[in-house]
Order: structure tokens, then C-alpha cells, then sequence
């Protein structure tokens, strides 16, 4: 079997074989091509130690000396080569406690995760496969290296990347490693929220967001998300529904594009309906209040995940206004982007239109009409660049002070009144207009 590795690969691993060592392309730069994708990055494995690499190379980093690991440089790009290695004990469930160095390259392989991973290639030697992995490639499935307990016990995040490589590649997670999940999720508990949000992401972020059903199946979410179980285990009895909360929510992400922000707003949207629930005389379910609570949680997990402060504010704007449904009209329209904030506008109405397609068919061609006309009156409002904020005011603080008013509390009241006429009525954005009218303010205030 012959792969295309790049130039730079190749020359490393020849000057590598040149001096005496063995040297291979490894890992998922592997996995990649003979999945016929183009790999992001290309990792080296060799026989030769860190030391004995870097005097082959003139331009190196020592990224991870400790475990083997050197950066070459060429050409202004870096290559990780490592020597190969066998894992000490894991103490923490999910760094070795040391590493030795091997000069056999199975040894190196056996303490990978994945056979998919778990192969190596030079043009040498051709492709190193002890593990079965290009089979299980053409199986379409994720199965560990050797008995996975023994992997998950090394690693608990292992468990995360089985169902997101499957997640990626359009696989399903192997029997025997889907039940070691099942029995070694607790362990997740002890791997950093940094590093579970990172998988968490790429799997929403994949091609099959509704891998998220793995995640509750397998016990992982109720570890990492025991919201989500909670929404998975609550029923929506109603016209407009045909799931439970959580089933709505998993369809809802696959009828979304794949942009952080947004397939974590469908995650969110409806996460405070279990919370909100109530049913009515009749027997049918209602959520009432639940985009606001469901704001205020999604807000709360974010943090918990440490998820940075943008992002989380744009997801906790769209959760709260995924179900709010103005008048079509320009004033009202302008008023909900002002409450909901810039954060968001325009992605509110992929939002809204991928919860209407995971709900029943009941009123849905007419509910996506009304989404239609939403956006059209707020493209409507931005094409006429009507004001939505205070720094599309005509006037501004420094334009009252020069006017005569003081700093302080009274100037920004001022400010707000102002912005309220503009949003009621775009003409009045004027500056000779809204400064007559902040003098008439500002007295009424020192009145």
C-alpha cells in the first residue's frame, strides 16, 4: 500500500533512516490518508532519542522533551517527532507517571488508544498495522488498542474521543469498548472541565452531532451534562411536540450548520424545560418561562465547562430567544434585537428554524413563514440602518457635554431616553432634534 506523505515528512524520515534509526509517519496523519482525507497535522515516530534527533536537525523545540517529544522545523513548519515509548502508570486517569524509551516500534503502538490510530507508515517499509486498524477503517468502527478497560483506566478521556472519532468518521464505537464505557464513565469525573468541553465541542461541532445520544446511552453525559439525561427522561406531551426534551434537542442539532455558537445554543435552547414543566387540565405539557431559565442554566454549565466569556454570552442570548416571537414589525423587531442584543442577530433565525424542524409537523409550514417574515423585517431594519444601539445615536455623550450638560449619572439617563424615541421612531435620529430634546431632558432632571 503506498500513501502521498508530504515532502518535509518524508525528509525528516529519511534523514532519520539515513543516520540509522527507524523513523514513520504515525498515528491519525495515517488514519486520515487512508481514509482518503487530508490529514491537519503529521506526527514522526523513531527509534532515535530526543537527543539524537535533535543533532540531526539544525532548527528544533524541545515542546516534550520529558516524553520524548521534539518539534523539527522546515521550512517554517513544525513536525512532531517522538521517540518510541512505553507509558508508566497513570495516576491521575490520564497522564503516565513517567515514560521509558523502546527501540521497538510495536511497543510504541500498543499503548495508543484506537487501532485506527494505531498505525504507522514509511515508504520503506509500507504500512505497520499490528492491530487490525485499516480493517476496522473498512469496518467503520472505533475499537480500543488491546482490552480497553485497561485503555480507560490509563485515560479517561478515551472514552469521550471513542464517541467522538465516531462522531467525525461517521463509525460506531466496538461492542466490547462501547461496554467498557458503560462500566468506566464514573472515572470522567476526574479529567479536567477544560478537556471535557474541548470533546464536547468536536463532537457537537461533527458531521454527527446526534452522537450525543451515544454520550447518554454510554453514561457519559450524566457525569459531564446530567442536565441532559434530565431532558432525555422528560416527556413533551403536546401537538407541537414528538419527542422528549432531549430527543428534540439531538434533532434539532442536525438541523443546524456546524458553528460552535449555534450548535451550542440548540444543546441549551430548551435545558430549562424540564425545570419549567407543567401540564394542564387537558393533559397537555407546558414549559412556560423556560427559554429565561434555560439561559440562566445554560450560563451556569458554561462556566462549570470553562467556556470563555463571548461565547458563552452569544449562546445564553440565543437561548433566551429562540421561542420569542415579536410582531412583524420594524419597531417591534428593532426592540426585540435591542433586548436580545447584538449577540444574537442574524443566527436567532437558524436557531429558531432548526427547533421548528425537530418538532412535529403540527403548524410548522406556518410557523417557518412567521420566521421568514421575522428575518425579512429585521434585514428590512439593518438595510435602512435604523438605530439598535446607543452608539448609533446621532448624538453622543461628548456632543451633550459640549451642549452644556456635566458628566455623570444624568448625562447616560439622558443618553437612554434618547435612544428610546430612535426606537420608536427611526426619523427622530436627528442630532439638531435629539439635542433640543436632551435640553429639554436634562431640565427636567434638575427639575
Amino acid at each position: 500500500m503506498k500513501l502521498i506523505l508530504p515532502e518535509n515528512v518524508s525528509r525528516i524520515i529519511d534523514t532519520l533512516m539515513r543516520a540509522g534509526y527507524e523513523a514513520y509517519a504515525v498515528g491519525g496523519c495515517i488514519r486520515d490518508s487512508l481514509l482518503g482525507r487530508e490529514p491537519k497535522d503529521w506526527d514522526i515516530t523513531t527509534s532515535a532519542s530526543p537527543a539524537e534527533v535533535k543533532a540531526l536537525f539544525p532548527k528544533t523545540v524541545d515542546t516534550g522533551i520529558a516524553h520524548g517529544t521534539v518539534t523539527v522545523l522546515l521550512n517554517r513548519e513544525g513536525f512532531e517527532v517522538t521517540t518510541y515509548r512505553v507509558d508508566g502508570t497513570y495516576e491521575d486517569f490520564r497522564h503516565p507517571k513517567e515514560v521509558t524509551f523502546t527501540p521497538d516500534l510495536n511497543e510504541d503502538l500498543k499503548r495508543r488508544d484506537f487501532t485506527i490510530n494505531a498505525m504507522a507508515y514509511n515508504d520503506t517499509h509500507g504500512l505497520i498495522d499490528a492491530f487490525d486498524g485499516a480493517a476496522d477503517l473498512d469496518r467503520k468502527i472505533v475499537r480500543c488498542v488491546g482490552a480497553p478497560k485497561e485503555r480507560f483506566s490509563e485515560d479517561a478521556l478515551r472514552m469521550m474521543r471513542a464517541v467522538r472519532f465516531g462522531a467525525q468518521l461517521g463509525f460506531t464505537v466496538e461492542e466490547q469498548t462501547r461496554s467498557a464505557i458503560c462500566a468506566l464513565a464514573p472515572t470522567l469525573k476526574k479529567i479536567s472541565a477544560e478537556r471535557i468541553q474541548s470533546e464536547l465541542v468536536s463532537l457537537l461541532m461533527s458531521d454527527h452531532p446526534e452522537e450525543m445520544r451515544t454520550l447518554y446511552e454510554t453514561g457519559i453525559t450524566k457525569v459531564i451534562l446530567p442536565e441532559f439525561d434530565v431532558m432525555m427522561q422528560t416527556a413533551q406531551n403536546s401537538p407541537h411536540h414528538m419527542y422528549t426534551v432531549g430527543e428534540h434537542t439531538i434533532q434539532s442539532l442536525a438541523q443546524i450548520e456546524s458553528k460552535k455558537t449555534l450548535r451550542l445554543a440548540m444543546l441549551f435552547h430548551d435545558i430549562g424545560k424540564p425545570s419549567c414543566k407543567t401540564t394542564g387540565e387537558d393533559g397537555q405539557d407546558h414549559f412556560y418561562g423556560h427559554p429565561q431559565k434555560g439561559s440562566e442554566m445554560a450560563r451556569s454549565i458554561m462556566r462549570r465547562l470553562k467556556f470563555d466569556n463571548d461565547t458563552t454570552q452569544k449562546v445564553c442570548c440565543l437561548v433566551a430567544g429562540h421561542d420569542q416571537n415579536p410582531p412583524i414589525t420594524e419597531r417591534s423587531v428593532r426592540r426585540a434585537a435591542v433586548s436580545l442584543g447584538s449577540g444574537a442577530f442574524p443566527d436567532i433565525f437558524a436557531v429558531k428554524r432548526a427547533d421548528i424542524l425537530a418538532q412535529s409537523d403540527y403548524q410548522r409550514s406556518e410557523k417557518l413563514a412567521y420566521v421568514d417574515q421575522y428575518e425579512a423585517c429585521y434585514r428590512s431594519v439593518i438595510e435602512k440602518n435604523q438605530c439598535l444601539s446607543l452608539k448609533d445615536l446621532a448624538v453622543s455623550g461628548r456632543d451633550l457635554i459640549a451642549a452644556g450638560m456635566r458628566p455623570g449619572p444624568a448625562l447616560g439617563n439622558v443618553l437612554n431616553r434618547l435612544f428610546e424615541l430612535v426606537l420608536d421612531d427611526p426619523d427622530k435620529n436627528e442630532t439638531g432634534y435629539l439635542l433640543r430634546m436632551a435640553r429639554e431632558f436634562a431640565a427636567g432632571e434638575s427639575a
